[in-house]
Order: C-alpha cells, then structure tokens, then sequence
C-alpha cells in the first residue's frame, strides 16, 4: 500500500494550479441521468472519487469517453468526460458500489425523476459522522415519491412522475439541495426549496442543469425555484475551481512560509477562509487567473473559528486550519458544527507534537514552537491533508500511511507541492 514521505522545513515558493472542484463534479456526473443525450463536462479533475462513479454510471448504463491530453496540458489539468445516458438498463445502484462513496446516493434524485422508479443503496463514505439520508428521503416525498427501505436499500417509486411542492429543509443541507434540485428539473409545476445551501458547487450545479434546459432561479440564496419540464437536453459545462484545494494549498504556505501563486482558481469561493488566514498573518493578493499567498517574517497568530454553511468558513477546511493553528503563537478555539465526529485527526497531529484538547464540538490548540516528524496513519479525506500540512514543517521525517484517502480528492498533491520545493515523495508498497 502506498505512503508518502514529507521531510519538514521546506518554505513553499512557486505556482500551483487549482484543479476542478470534486464537490461539482461528482453531482454534475450525477445529472448526466437526467437526459438521453449527451453531457460533456470540462476541467474535471483526477481523483479516485471520479473514478468510482464512472464505475456506478456505467452500472446503470450510461457511456462515457475521456478526453486524451491536449498541447500545453499537464498532469494537473482536468479532463474532459463526455457522458450519454441514452440507453440506462438498469435503475439499481448495488450495495457494493455505494458504500464507497456517500455521494453516489444521489443517483436516486435523476433516476426516479426520469425513470419513475430507483433502487440504491444506503450510501457508506468517510467515517466523520451520521449523515443521514433522511433530508435527501424528505424532498423526495415532497415531490410524490414513495419511498421505502428494505434490505439496506431504499426503493423510490413515482410512476405517474414528480409533482412540484414546497421543500422546507429544517437545516441546511448541501446534499438535500442537491438531490431536491435535480429531481425538480423534471417534476411537473414548480418546486420552491426554502432554507437552501448556498454553497458555489450547488450553484456551478444548477448552471449546468439550466444549460440543459431546467428553468431554476435563486441558485446561491436561501430560496431556489424550480420550475419543471417535461425534458432536458444535453450541455458543455465547465466545472469550477476547487475551493477546497484552493484553501489547503492556502494554508500550506501559510504553514511553511514562502510565496505561491494559486492560478485557475478564483478568491471569491472561499471568502471567509481567507479572511482567517489574513488574521492568521498570511497576505493574499489577487492576480489575474486566481490569487498569490505569501508569509515572510512574523509568526502565526491564533485565530478562533466556527466551521458553518457556506458563506462561512468550510467544514472541508476545519483539518487543515487546526493544523495550521498547532504552530501558531498563543491558543486557538475551532468548533466544528456541520459532522460530529470530525476531530478524528487530533490524535493522529499529537503524535507529530501537537498540543489540542478537545471540549464538546471544540477544539483547543496550543500552538508550539516545533512539530517533530513520525509515521501516521490517515483516517478521513481531510484528516490526511492536515498531516501533510503539519509534516511540511515538522521536523525530520513524516510518513503518512493509507493515502488512498488524499487520492480520493487531491489531484497530483505531491507533483504539485514538489514544484514549489517541498521534499515529498510517494513510496510505493
């Protein structure tokens, strides 16, 4: 099984280019199922995640191709897949595919909207907490679906097709407003979904469904109205930049120090993330095709931080962010609100030296003056980002074990950290 070998003290200097977002991606694969003809999607990047639901599309049937590399492409430029869904066969997505990726549930919204009927699996994923289904189960009963469980499977049926309704989400839900905005596309009437998230991929989302045809106004508020039609077409939609990988790479040369120019990618997406690392003492400065980081001199500051629904700072960066705050000078307090178990990494960063306490939802961390490197084991997604942050500046050796996590949403992280001078390697075996 692979690993990854990072020897600290390597300052970050250089360019890196941001990939597309995972986050869009996959829900833009997803509403491939919505139409018979065909959905090409530009800039999308190459992870494991991608990879896995290509494997579950085809299951139900859809074709696709990937684009060959074009001149001036490199390893880190996204692809470009063109999926038909024209002739699906079969409206079951198996146990043994979902439970690999939550995401792939969402595959229940397009089917049952287009076919009347779908048969997935109660979804598996990264261990950081419940996720239940019940949100994504809810809008689809507000649409007319009948929905039963069985087996471990949930069977969707609407025979006579989805009828518009309203959709009050009692919490705010990226994948409930996923699954509840592709299954109103082809409802008959209009869906209203109060207390929508507002998150850019349900945006970047909702952008393409209106390119193929779906009639959708108030993407990025609270209120989304959908107003059904009877059929969508096909589309050429580029997927956004990944804020994510914008904000680790962010906070990587914040940790290090160094000056990096993040390109192909856009500052607006992560607004609240970089508000803390400017308090943290790092400069961002925009440029033309995304935006340069840089901290030369002073130390880290503390800073406290409520992770919450977007516009606020991402859940999806809450790892990251605590490693950052291991070498800052004082004490600072990170609350995590959206999963419940998503401190797992705590105890993985104390075995390189850090100090953090846990309280209830938070997260105390005292920063020290050094981190020392040792062998870790990645647990999550995330989890495994914030040990390769803390290992760039540890000191020694930091092997990272199980890094089939990093390769399920980092695209080429050791080619592209390696370029701006970090020493790390992928050992394989």
């Amino acid at each position: 099984m692979d690993r990854i070998r990072i020897t600290g003290g390597a300052e970050l200097n250089g360019t890196i280019p941001i990939s597309g977002a995972k986050n869009a991606a996959l829900p833009l694969m997803i509403a491939s199922l919505l139409t018979g003809e065909a959905l090409e999607l530009r800039n999308v990047p190459r992870l494991a995640d991608v990879g896995l639901l290509l494997r579950i599309l085809g299951n139900h049937g859809v074709d696709h191709t990937v684009t060959g590399k074009r001149p001036g492409q490199t390893a880190e430029t996204g692809q470009t897949i063109r999926l038909g869904a024209s002739s699906v066969i079969d409206t079951t997505a198996p146990y043994e595919l979902v439970a690999k990726m939550r995401a792939s549930f969402w595959v229940i919204a397009p089917l049952v909207a287009r076919f009347g009927e779908a048969k997935v699996s109660l979804p598996g994923g990264c261990a950081i907490g419940t996720r239940p289904v019940d949100l994504l189960l809810m809008a689809l009963t507000r649409l007319g679906v009948e929905v039963a469980i069985d087996a471990g499977y949930v069977i969707a049926k609407a025979p006579k097709g989805l009828k518009g309704a309203e959709i009050d989400f009692p919490k705010v839900t990226v994948s409930g407003t996923h699954v509840a905005v592709m299954a109103a596309t082809l409802a008959e009437g209009q869906t209203i979904i109060e207390n929508a998230a507002r998150e850019p991929e349900i945006v970047d989302l909702c952008d393409c469904l209106v390119k193929m045809g779906a009639r959708i106004t108030g993407a990025g508020t609270r209120r989304i109205v959908v107003d059904g039609v009877a059929r969508l077409h096909g589309a050429v939609h580029t997927v956004l930049p990944d804020r994510i990988e914008t904000g680790t790479y962010a906070m990587a040369v914040a940790m290090t120090g160094g000056d990096v120019l993040l390109e192909n990618t856009r500052a607006d997406l992560l607004p609240s993330a970089l508000d803390v690392l400017r308090q943290a003492g790092a400069e961002i400065i925009p440029e033309r095709d995304g935006f340069r980081v840089r901290r030369n001199g002073g130390g880290l500051r503390p800073v406290d931080v409520v992770t919450d629904p977007y516009p606020g700072f991402p859940t999806d960066l809450q790892a990251q962010f605590m490693a950052l705050m291991t070498r800052a000078g004082g004490t600072s307090r990170i609350r995590e609100t959206i999963f419940e178990n998503r401190f797992m990494h705590v105890q993985v960063l104390a075995r390189l030296g850090a100090q953090i306490r846990l309280d209830g939802d938070a997260a105390l961390v005292e920063g020290v003056e050094r981190l020392t490197g040792a062998p870790v084991m990645a647990t999550d997604l995330r989890a495994s980002v914030s040990l390769v942050i803390a290992g760039l500046v540890a000191e020694g050796d930091t092997e990272i074990h199980r890094v089939y996590h990093l390769d399920r949403g980092f695209e080429a992280l050791e080619a592209k950290l390696s370029r701006c001078g970090a020493r790390i390697e992928r050992i394989s075996g």
